[in-house]
């Protein structure tokens, strides 16, 4: 008996962990490709892309442009928080089995309302971007235009390390089964796993947003620092040692943010 409950389960978290493979795949095949596109292609060929014009002064921004950016921004974001959420999901949806629903409806809407909160980061980093430019902060390629802004944004984010709203996000996270618990657990009803999944994402992108501003200094489209955040992100949850991971990384950012500011 146990046999069995164990090969359903596992046979209703699979549809759900397929899922998400295939979303990540997507979503990093774009950015890889965007950022091929960004990186070797010439200044000419950058222009034909949709609302995107390149060259090597700022162009103003056009709605067409903002929308461009707001989906760069979004599936990047997606690609680099789905597997770290992925845990958390599969274990909802052994949740959801436990409750003797056997659906992957229920883990499905709570990984879309995971998203969406990174989605809306996703709007607000757009904005941001915006002002950025309109300030001369950043270059065509969407890298800091001052070492000075950039010193500050590191020294911001790594200060942002130690603070205790960081804290309890990131508490949050690494602790799925006490977070369903003090939200009630599985509730029926696809808006319930959605409001618990958005409620959820809303903790990650307390946790994590600051990180994702680093952006702004090496470069929008630096495809191995996107790497190195998705990668950091989900070891900040997973290891044992997070927190500590976390008050370190800060000091580094903080003396590297030092270190640029001054020279």
């Amino acid at each position: 008996m146990a046999i069995g409950n164990w090969v359903n389960q596992r046979r209703d978290q699979l549809p759900v962990l397929l899922a998400l493979l295939g979303v990540t795949s997507l979503a990093w095949g774009y950015v890889i490709w965007l950022g091929a596109q960004m990186t070797g292609a010439s200044s000419a060929a950058m222009t034909d892309m949709p609302g995107m014009p390149m060259s090597d002064t700022l162009a103003p921004w056009t709605t067409v442009h903002f929308l461009f950016i707001f989906m760069m921004w979004a599936v990047m974001m997606v690609g680099m928080m789905t597997p770290s959420v992925t845990p958390m999901v599969l274990m909802y949806a052994r949740i959801v089995h436990a409750s003797a629903q056997r659906r992957v409806v229920p883990a499905v809407c709570f990984a879309c309302g995971y998203l969406v909160a990174w989605i809306v980061f996703s709007a607000l980093a757009a904005l941001a971007q915006w002002g950025l430019e309109a300030l001369a902060l950043l270059t065509p390629m969407m890298a800091s235009a001052s070492h000075r802004f950039g010193g500050a944004l590191l020294i911001a984010a790594g200060v942002y390390q130690w603070l205790p709203v960081k804290n309890a996000c990131l508490s949050n996270c690494r602790t799925p089964l006490q977070f369903f618990q003090r939200h009630g657990g599985f509730r029926p009803g696809a808006a319930a796993s959605f409001r618990l999944g958005l409620l959820h994402g809303l903790n990650c992108v307390g946790c994590c947003w600051v990180l994702m501003t680093l952006l702004f200094v090496v470069g929008v489209m630096n495809l191995l620092w996107i790497a190195a955040l998705m990668v950091y992100v989900l070891l900040e949850r997973l290891v044992r040692g997070g927190r500590v991971l976390s008050w370190w990384t800060g000091a580094a950012a903080v003396a590297a943010g030092v270190w640029m500011y001054w020279t």
